[in-house]
């Protein structure tokens, strides 16, 4: 049928809501977690992240993976306790709108295009911004610490988007720094010397 306009919602209605949004921020959640905690001890660990960090212009390597890691883990954790949700989105939005504009905006849309898309962190951006407007719901600790109400909404939208892209505006001006790409002239002049 019909979608219910807000002043019809009932009691199960509601619960639905709630329990979407407690969804949305426990898979966000876990996500975030999953990533932070892999950069830190999976794989080549925070020094193969740093050297990744690194290739993409984002210099000291190092640096960056332990702010991009401890950033996804506390976040993360953040969302699946529904604890300052605005902030928690904040950070998942901060995260990946470095990575689309470091790493996969360049590869265009499909993730399973060579170099991954932009098509996974555009959505987890999307679903960040969407999910700080909304708010974490009555079954999150924002609700039970009485803070739903003030960070939900238009708030929770501008807590997000400002702290979310002004920090990663903040991060690339003064931290991005990628290889210039060599211009077509002198990339046939280094072809001819190269045996």
């Amino acid at each position: 049928g019909a979608a219910a306009r807000p002043e019809e919602l009932d009691v199960m209605d509601a619960d639905a809501v709630n329990l979407a949004l407690l969804g949305l921020r426990l898979i966000l959640g876990a996500v975030m977690l999953a990533h932070g905690i892999n950069h830190i001890i999976g794989g080549g660990k925070i020094a193969g992240t740093g050297r990744w960090f690194e290739s993409l212009g984002m210099k000291p390597g190092p640096l960056h993976a332990w702010l991009a890691s401890l950033t996804e883990v506390f976040g993360g954790a953040m969302l699946v306790l529904g604890l300052f949700t605005p902030l928690a989105c904040a950070a998942v939005i901060g995260v990946m709108l470095v990575a689309l504009i470091t790493n996969h905006l360049k590869n265009g849309f499909f993730i399973f295009r060579p170099g991954e898309g932009y098509e996974y962190v555009l959505t987890l951006t999307v679903v960040a911004l969407c999910l700080a407007m909304l708010g974490g719901g009555e079954w999150s600790a924002d609700h039970t610490l009485d803070l739903w109400d003030d960070l939900s909404g238009w708030t929770g939208l501008a807590i997000a988007a400002v702290a979310g892209g002004g920090g990663a505006a903040l991060l690339l001006a003064v931290f991005w720094r990628p290889e210039p790409k060599p211009d077509a002239e002198h990339q046939r002049e280094r072809d001819r010397r190269e045996p």
